[in-house]
């Protein structure tokens, strides 16, 4: 989430200028998929970079683990910090492939003329030696066309795509439009959308298992990540406060039980999920101070009983 224009990095990625106090997200730019003869399904040859934060990057971590291309696929994890040049690798967390110090070089590796954000995921080709992809939404329908499990069944794909259309407007890119808008008006209308969309997914899941039907699909899995970071990140640093996902009663206990799949929990870090957010969006919290935050257990009982598959 930096910005490169003209050769020169800014610590605002974003700006609300020109759109009245109103974050507008801008469309992703490497779109190659996997599957054909260019980049066939092969175990070893691509890289995932990430970032334990961003919820769109846990996206792909999710559908890594649900298909099980975890020793098919190698991740690096870029530092928590967001700060002047965007996201960074330290220490901790190095670029694997290229010994690289800043995400943006792998960018301008793969593309030398470009500008604009640079974002995870990204999905790079080792053999080529270029980007794949920064769509996470398309990722992880390349990630299920490899791995085989079914999370998007033919008959269910109509209501997937309505049911992505407004989460992702209203609550997974919500949050967002609520923590940084820089208007009275535009934080209002988002805050207004972000939980009247909640409210509209606790009914659904009081009348049935899951958000587009009666099985476990893409669209739960799209939503989950928001729902992971709400109570312990959104509702204080992007003043989403009206409720917590913990006061949803069946909101709450469908994140448990999805968050409960083997190995999911292990695709999360809120330590550094919460570092980041409070520590690099300095528009937002300009001393950087890193609140307590709530005692949240995604591993509690639920009655929800296990995960139904299609």
């Amino acid at each position: 989430m930096g910005l490169l224009v003209d050769g020169s990095w800014h610590d605002h990625w974003y700006s609300t200028k020109k759109t009245g106090g109103r974050f507008v997200r801008s469309t992703s730019k490497f779109r190659h998929r996997l599957g054909g003869k260019h980049f066939p399904f092969d175990g070893g040859r691509y890289h995932l970079y990430v970032a334990s934060a961003c919820p769109w990057a846990h996206r792909t971590l999710i559908y890594r683990t649900l298909q099980g291309l975890t020793d098919a696929i190698d991740i690096s994890v870029v530092s928590p910090l967001m700060l002047s040049e965007g996201w960074a690798f330290d220490d901790a967390h190095p670029d694997r492939l290229y010994d690289e110090t800043r995400l943006h070089q792998l960018y301008t590796r793969a593309d030398a003329k470009y500008t604009g954000r640079v974002t995870v995921p990204l999905l790079w080709d080792t053999v080529s030696e270029t980007a794949i992809s920064n769509e996470s939404s398309e990722i992880i329908r390349d990630f299920e066309a490899w791995g085989g499990r079914v999370l998007r069944p033919c008959a269910m794909t109509e209501t997937i795509d309505e049911v992505n259309d407004w989460v992702y407007r209203d609550i997974n890119n919500g949050v967002y439009k609520c923590g940084f808008a820089t208007s009275q008006a535009a934080y209002d209308d988002a805050v207004t959308a972000l939980f009247a969309a909640l409210d509209r997914a606790e009914d659904i899941l009081s009348r049935q298992a899951y958000l587009a039907g009666d099985v476990v699909s893409e669209a739960d899995w799209r939503l989950l990540p928001t729902l992971l970071r709400f109570d312990t990140v959104y509702v204080t640093h992007f003043k989403c406060d009206h409720k917590r996902i913990i006061d949803y009663p069946n909101l709450w206990d469908y994140t448990r039980q999805l968050a409960q799949v083997p190995g999911i929990l292990d695709t999360l870090d809120l330590a550094e999920t919460r570092l980041h957010y409070f520590a690099s969006h300095q528009t937002v919290n300009p001393h950087r101070i890193v609140s307590r935050g709530p005692d949240v257990d995604f591993t509690s009982p639920h009655a929800r009983g296990p995960v139904v598959w299609a």
